[in-house]
């Protein structure tokens, strides 16, 4: 009763400030929410009308389907047939939901705690099949009572010389039966298993009998977890210390095989033949760390080993498709590089767009999407030297 009390308050405060100082003197911040599993449980889950995101989070692509996330409110659900022009068919309501990923048709995602399961075969009416409990339990608070935390957008008054608290997307992210992830993503898919990484974990889902997802276990990995990538048999995990590769071979029983190491950064991560490309930045979460692109020796996954660092601006997501190499460099716009020669990659820049505030991208089999800042970007990516924008999603204002 006293923390309902208490959020009551902080949103009566929030509104007061919108309403009563002009439109320079308010800002917009993230402050942490608390809930009953109870009260999350109860509030509504399943597709409505389409509607344009506020913000757009992580970005998925199955056939010619495109998943936007909105942090926290759901998934927005794109016909992506023709990129130029595609067509928003819906929304799937999905309250504290971050990730996604698709495989034959069943859509997994996260429900603050819980793991959901969508049967979308069907885009015009899609139906949950299974709610998997308790699952994704760094959310929870500490006590005996359970409840969760997220993050609520708050408009509040400007303040000078005070340290603000902010969420940075990071830090919470085929075959023709899979579909296929950004670089951020904290799911994904290989074999018959889901894989997700929390703050702290690995996490496996036995997807066998797809619409029946069955949790199996929790590796820890200590904390700083941030993305995970799927390459061949093997799994690479970023986190803000290095980059954790794991065998797969056994795909019921993943097992580490090493440690690539780095300073403290953010490190989203992407894998091409035998090299591995990690981006660090620094950031709100990040601390004061080095912005830069590091290529990484794996063909012997048990000692990986640094071949080439290159400075960059603020480098966020990266993906790759053949011989070229796209990074998004946050406010600094996207690049696209030449990683022929992995060790001149850095004077084989081919094109920068300065004006695309960019957060993650995915080469796709159509265009190259792209997140940033006023919406998700297509691309004829034919010439990398060249890429001609498609269209824009925009958000609302």
């Amino acid at each position: 009763m006293k923390k309902n009390l208490i959020n009551a308050l902080l949103l009566l405060f929030a509104f007061a400030v919108f309403t009563g100082c002009k439109k320079d003197e308010y800002e917009k911040v993230q402050i942490v929410k608390m809930i009953s599993v109870q009260q999350m449980r109860a509030l509504p889950v399943g597709m409505t009308k389409a509607t344009q995101a506020k913000k757009t989070g992580k970005i998925y692509l199955y056939n010619d389907y495109l998943f936007i996330n909105e942090p926290n409110e759901g998934i927005h659900i794109y016909n992506n047939t023709n990129p130029i022009a595609p067509v928003n068919v819906g929304f799937l309501q999905i309250p504290g939901n971050v990730d996604l990923a698709v495989r034959n048709n069943i859509l997994y995602a996260d429900n603050f705690i819980d793991l959901l399961a969508f049967d979308i075969s069907n885009m015009s009416n899609i139906k949950q099949v299974k709610r998997v409990t308790d699952v994704f339990n760094q959310l929870y608070t500490p006590g005996a009572q359970k409840y969760l935390y997220y993050y609520k957008d708050t408009l509040i008054k400007k303040q000078t010389n005070k340290e603000k608290l902010y969420y940075d997307a990071a830090t919470y992210s085929s075959s023709n039966a899979s579909g296929q992830g950004g670089s951020m993503a904290r799911f994904t898919l290989m074999n018959d298993y889901l894989y997700t990484v929390g703050m702290n974990n690995l996490s496996l889902f036995d997807i066998k009998n797809a619409s029946n997802p069955t949790f199996l276990k929790a590796i820890s990995l200590g904390w700083g977890v941030e993305t995970i990538f799927p390459y061949e048999s093997k799994l690479f995990i970023g986190t803000n210390r290095g980059m954790h590769i794991f065998s797969a071979a056994d795909p019921a029983n993943p097992v580490q095989l090493s440690t690539y190491s780095h300073i403290f950064a953010c490190d989203p991560v992407v894998v091409q033949g035998k090299y591995a490309y990690v981006t660090l930045r620094t950031g709100n979460m990040c601390r004061q760390a080095s912005n830069q692109l590091e290529v990484v020796d794996i063909e012997d996954p048990t000692k990986p080993k640094q071949v080439a660092v290159y400075p960059m601006q603020n480098p966020h997501g990266l993906s790759t498709s053949g011989d070229n190499l796209f990074l998004c460099e946050g406010a600094y716009g996207i690049k696209s590089f030449s990683i022929a020669d992995k060790t001149k990659i850095g004077n084989n820049m081919l094109q920068h767009l300065s004006n695309i505030k960019s957060f993650d991208v995915i080469a796709g089999p159509k265009s190259l999407i792209v997140t940033g800042e006023e919406g998700v970007y297509q691309f004829n990516y034919t010439n990398a030297a060249n890429l001609k924008q498609l269209s824009i999603i925009t958000g609302q204002p």
